[in-house]
Parts: structure tokens; C-alpha cells; sequence
């Protein structure tokens, strides 16, 4: 038997079609729609029968009508095939995203007796962008680190930002912070992920040494400048050529030495210690300090001049204390450094041990961490850090403060919630958990 398209038959091929169609007359109003139209909007085909197609309250539609157009339609006033993602009303008043893909239909004389709809639903591309777009966010709340810095707090994204920025440039950079911070980490990380990052990294403490050692370490002298100088050395300048130099706790560097080192930045040379041959160098300048330059300055104790040569990008590295969402992640990433030293089977820690590790104020900072870390696992014989494993000194803190660690921890969950908009994936990466324990917190203290 031969296939033949008659109206019945195109009505089958209709009614298997995925997409949902519908078909109008000039008026707008309803002739008929599919089975796959009837599935999308809660409609039978009986029900919509002669229905203005308004019932579907479509915004593409109502917006183009507000701008003075076709009184039903602008598909019948442009009589061109139209295609636009927009939102029309299912019958229980749901919102439905469709890709609608619209053409006129005309007769054998080519006179315009109607149109015709396709609409594809788009519920599970938006939830699937919904999906991406959630986990770029929190892949976005979970960065953590700059270089081997550890952090997910506002802070300290802020520091990894202009870290970031500062790694790609060739100005000097200045780092503050109190001591423990770790600024002679941070300067690591800019040197490792900087264009010198082949080059060399020499470390100075300019506070270690006196002021006549500290020209030598610096420049370096030749055989015969001074007594004990028996042999010609290089300076950590030249040692670190082609590459950086930090100059830790420059605000202990003696008057004398900051007019050399001013030199060095402005000339880009060097001369050794009882020599007056001049040396180039190439070399970047990463400094740090825990004092206050600009006091200094008013004191008289450093160069003014020196300071706006090396203060080009100042980078301050907030204490632990106003980085509490950051001590979770920097408990998990030293004990697990321990761990792999000590050899020792030790998994994690308590919540009531984390908790008052993160209601101490540390004043050694990240530094007096990693000792409190190093003690646990001392006295601690297996399984996870628990109170009577910490130094006596957290708990006995913890009493003084008369801050219970539930009420803390309730206080820390609601300030991170709101401060997130009640956001639960904002907030649990700045309390520096995941959502599930968020959830559980949020249940327990009634949030």
C-alpha cells in the first residue's frame, strides 16, 4: 500500500513530534496543539480550541505589544520566521522557558490565513547553566591557596587578587604583616609564579645582622677590604640575579645601608665592599616588614626617599585573628604536614578542638598554629586531636574569654550567613566547610 500524507497522517506525525506545536489563525486565536504542547502546559487540545493564545501570558509577546505593535502578534505585522527564548504560563500559572521558533502560514494564493508555533522546552538547558553557574561559584569560594598560602576568608582573597596582579609585574613589592604571618611565604609565591621564576630567590634578614656584615652580605667585598677579608666573595645581589631578592624586615635596616640600597634601586648597580668598580645587576626587590614605615619616617629612622622606592605595591597580610574562616583550612593542611613527617596516625581533629583553635586570638599567628599542631601531635597517641591534646594555654584562654564554644561557633555561622546574604554555599566557604555541615549547624542552633 502506498504512503500517502493525508490529514490523518499528518496529525500522527505531529502528535509524535518532541517539540510542542501549536498553530493560530490571523485573530490569534487557538486551532490546534500537539500532544507534546498538551504535555508542556497542563492544556488538552479541547481546552485551548479557540482560545486567544494570551492565555499563555508569553513576555516576548506582551513586551512587544507595550512597544505599540501588532495587536496580537508581530509574527503577522513582520511575516518573517521569528525564533526568541521566552517564558510563557503553563495552566497551573508555573513559568515555562521555551526556544520559540514562529512562521506564518499562508494558503495556495500566498494570502496569510494563520501561524504556526514550535516551542522547545528549555527547563533543562537553564537548570543545567543553573548547575555550571553554581559550581563556578563555588569553585570561586573554594580557591584557597597563593602559591603554598592557604586561605578562603575575604582577607585573604584580596591578598591572593593583588598578589596575583603583583606576580605579573616587575615593581617592587612590599609586604606587611605582623610577625608569623607569613610574609617570607608570600614573597616565595611571588617569585614562583613571576616571569623570574627561573631565576634565583635569595633571602635576607636584615635585622640578623650588624650593620657592617649586613654591606658585606649585601654587595659583597673583594679580598683585603677589611680585616678577615681574605678572599673575594659575591654579595646576595649578585647571587640573585635574574631573579628576586627579599629584604625581610627591611625597617631594621640601618640609615647607612638604606642609602646603598637606594642607589642599587635607582642605578640598577652594585659595589662591592672596599671596590669601586661598578657591577649591574638585574634583580626584582620583594621587602617586608612588620613595623610601621611611615612612622619610622616621622622618627627619623628611615629614608623617605627609599620608601616610596620600594612601597610601589604594598601588600598587607592580615593577622590570624581577623582570618578565623581560614584556621579550619590551615588546621587540615598542617596536620597533614605533620602527619607525613611524624609518621604518626593521626586523622583530623575534634570539633570542640577545632572550635577553640578558632576562637584563640593567636598572637604568634600562623607560626604559633603550626606549634600547637607540632604539640598535639606529641601528646596525642592516634585517632583525631581532641581539647586535652592542645596547649593548656588555647583552653585556659578559651575560660578567660568566657566565650562558650557553642555560642561562638552560633555567633561565627550567623554573622557568615548574613554577611552572605543567606547564601549557604557563600557562607560555608567562608566558615571554610562544606554545605552539609553548614546545614548541620544551621539545624542545631535553630538559623
Amino acid at each position: 500500500m502506498p504512503f500517502s500524507l493525508d490529514t490523518n497522517v499528518w496529525k500522527i506525525i505531529v502528535n509524535t513530534m518532541q517539540e510542542g506545536l501549536m498553530v493560530v489563525d490571523k485573530e490569534g486565536q487557538i486551532v490546534f496543539a500537539n500532544k507534546a504542547f498538551e504535555e508542556l502546559f497542563g492544556y488538552t487540545n479541547a481546552e485551548l480550541a479557540g482560545k486567544s493564545c494570551d492565555v499563555f501570558q508569553c513576555d516576548r509577546c506582551f513586551s512587544a505589544r507595550a512597544s505599540g505593535l501588532d495587536k496580537y502578534c508581530a509574527l503577522f505585522k513582520d511575516e518573517e520566521i521569528r525564533s526568541s527564548e521566552c517564558v510563557f504560563r503553563r495552566k497551573d500559572a508555573t513559568p515555562l522557558h521555551v526556544l520559540k521558533n514562529a512562521a506564518v502560514i499562508r494558503d495556495a494564493e500566498g494570502q496569510v490565513i494563520g501561524g504556526v508555533e514550535t516551542l522547545t522546552d528549555l527547563s533543562r538547558v537553564l537548570a543545567g547553566e543553573e548547575i555550571i553557574a553554581s559550581l563556578k561559584e563555588e569553585l570561586q569560594a573554594s580557591r584557597k591557596d597563593f602559591g603554598d598560602i592557604v586561605g578562603r576568608s575575604e582577607a585573604m582573597r584580596q591578598v591572593f587578587d593583588l598578589a596575583a596582579s603583583a606576580a605579573s609585574s616587575e615593581a617592587p613589592v612590599v609586604v606587611y604583616g605582623e610577625s608569623g604571618t607569613g610574609k617570607e611565604l608570600l614573597a616565595h609565591a611571588l617569585h614562583r609564579q613571576s616571569g623570574r621564576q627561573a631565576g634565583p630567590f635569595i633571602k635576607v634578614n636584615c635585622a640578623a645582622l650588624n650593620e657592617n656584615l649586613l654591606e658585606s652580605e649585601l654587595f659583597g667585598h673583594v679580598k683585603g677590604a677589611f680585616t678577615g677579608a681574605d678572599q673575594q666573595r659575591i654579595g646576595r645581589f649578585e647571587a640573585a640575579n635574574r631573579g628576586s631578592i627579599f629584604l625581610d624586615e627591611i625597617g631594621d635596616l640601618p640609615l647607612t645601608t638604606q642609602t646603598k640600597l637606594l642607589r642599587v634601586l635607582q642605578e640598577k648597580e652594585i659595589e662591592r665592599v672596599g671596590d669601586n668598580r661598578t657591577i649591574e645587576i638585574d634583580v626584582r626587590i620583594i621587602t617586608a616588614t612588620h613595623k610601621d614605615l611611615v612612622e619610622l619616617i616621622g622618627q627619623g629612622q628611615f629614608r623617605e626617599d627609599l620608601f616610596y622606592r620600594i612601597n610601589v605595591i604594598p601588600i598587607n597580610l592580615p593577622p590570624l585573628r581577623r582570618r578565623q574562616a581560614d584556621i579550619p583550612l590551615l588546621v587540615e593542611k598542617f596536620i597533614k604536614v605533620v602527619a607525613g613527617k611524624s609518621g604518626k596516625n593521626i586523622s583530623g581533629i575534634s570539633d570542640a578542638a577545632l572550635d577553640i583553635m578558632i576562637n584563640y586570638p593567636w598572637p604568634g599567628n600562623v607560626r604559633e598554629l603550626i606549634n600547637a599542631i607540632e604539640y598535639a601531635f606529641v601528646v596525642c597517641p592516634r585517632g583525631r586531636v581532641k581539647v586535652e591534646h592542645l596547649p593548656q594555654h588555647l583552653c585556659t584562654a578559651q575560660v578567660a574569654r568566657g566565650n562558650p564554644v557553642s555560642s561562638g561557633r552560633r555567633a561565627r555561622v550567623r554573622q557568615a550567613l548574613e554577611e552572605s546574604g543567606w547564601n549557604r554555599t557563600k557562607a560555608a566557604a567562608v566558615l571554610g566547610v562544606s554545605r552539609v555541615t553548614l546545614w548541620k549547624w544551621m539545624k542545631k542552633y535553630s538559623l
